[in-house]
């Protein structure tokens, strides 16, 4: 054979490789399928679900299983912020906790959403997380401490704060969303679901794609 064809047939060969490795990855960043009777819509928000925006019983049910560490997450921070607004009314918006085991500072991040949430003020504490997250993301050690200074930036009741960190029932709590959202299917974060059914993010834009055809339906 001479060396041109060859050449030529090795650099087929190595597309084609190169493409079945591409179509493999875009498969493994889908959210699973979850797993429920056929027919019987998932339960994707329970009763002490955070409720961001609530549109009413005829609103479309947004459900974002979120890690506040989570690089992907920040950056669909403002994308999500904006969607609020464009489909105010339209659209109940729930968040949900799926903290990640690579992400040291996870975990003490949701507890400290949560114990904010006994205090009702979960949506402060949500924007503020998101906010600061360049400031104790990526850390090699969890840094409660920092959390702590948010909450009393907030004006939290310190006392009540620190009680709720270390009751094992807030815990339980942000361990029971995680569990609901492997549940569902969810392997990562950000994780949507719209009305029941998970949206597959494939591009920046896929997520308002789907809320806007969920909207006008």
């Amino acid at each position: 054979m001479k060396t041109p064809v060859k050449v030529a047939l090795i650099t087929v060969a190595a597309a084609i490789v190169l493409a079945i490795v591409g179509v493999a990855y875009a498969l493994s960043q889908r959210p699973a399928e979850p797993l429920s009777p056929e027919g019987e819509k998932r339960q994707t928000v329970r009763t002490d679900s955070h409720v961001l925006d609530d549109g009413g019983p005829d609103a479309v049910t947004v459900v974002e299983f979120l890690d506040f560490e989570c690089e992907a997450c920040g950056a669909f921070y403002p994308i999500v912020e904006d969607l609020r607004e464009k489909y105010s009314g339209e659209i109940t918006y729930v968040v949900r906790y799926f903290p990640l085991p690579g992400h040291i500072n996870s975990t003490q991040a949701a507890l400290a959403a949560e114990a904010a949430a006994q205090q009702d003020r979960f949506e402060d504490m949500y924007h503020r997380l998101f906010e600061t997250q360049a400031q104790w993301g990526e850390k090699s050690e969890e840094t409660p401490e920092v959390f702590r200074g948010i909450a009393a930036e907030l004006g939290l009741d310190m006392a009540a704060y620190d009680a709720a960190i270390t009751d094992p029932a807030t815990l339980d709590r942000v361990q029971a969303d995680r569990s609901d959202g492997e549940r569902l299917g969810a392997r990562s974060t950000p994780s949507f679901f719209i009305d029941g059914e998970p949206v597959v993010l494939e591009a920046w834009g896929d997520l308002e794609a789907a809320l806007e055809k969920a909207v006008e339906q």
